[in-house]
């Protein structure tokens, strides 16, 4: 019943990650939510929440701030040793990489470190997820449209 704390206000901004509005927010409510799990000491629902928080912010066009939400993610991912969110997380990072025109080795190394986590895991919808992602990604560097133009599915 305690991470009902959390619970709440981040199903609300999952729902509405997709909106643009900023203050009263998507991300405001999954921040309320974390807030929430962190209180209760839990740490295993925070990794993919702070995902979650990443792509509400992405959508904002705020990919440096999601980039620190993945770096914290990633930092709780090993601290924990709860990998089940490890290859999902490097595939955002390639994203958000990838929207703020990062260096090319960068984001292929973050495409191909979550498509190598994603096998090691066994997890044939994360490998494919990944592998999805960055063929859009070659695809859209070969068409011309590189540098901060990505636009790259999050999902």
């Amino acid at each position: 019943m305690a991470s009902q704390v959390g619970i709440m206000p981040t199903e609300k901004g999952i729902r509405n990650r997709k909106s643009r509005k900023l203050k009263t927010g998507p991300t405001t409510w999954i921040e309320q939510g974390l807030e929430g799990y962190r209180a209760t000491g839990a740490t295993i629902s925070i990794p993919s929440n702070l995902a979650l928080k990443a792509e509400a912010l992405h959508l904002a066009d705020r990919s440096s701030e999601a980039l620190e939400a993945i770096k914290e993610a990633e930092a709780l991912v090993a601290r924990i040793e709860e990998r089940s969110w490890f290859a999902e997380l490097h595939r955002l990072r390639g994203v958000f990489l990838t929207a703020i025109g990062a260096d090319e080795t960068q984001i292929e190394a973050s495409f191909a470190e979550a498509i190598r986590i994603a096998k090691e895991q066994k997890s044939v919808s994360l490998e494919k997820r990944a592998e999805a992602t960055y063929a859009e990604y070659r695809r859209q560097k070969a068409s011309g449209s590189g540098g901060r133009g990505f636009r790259l599915p999050i999902c």
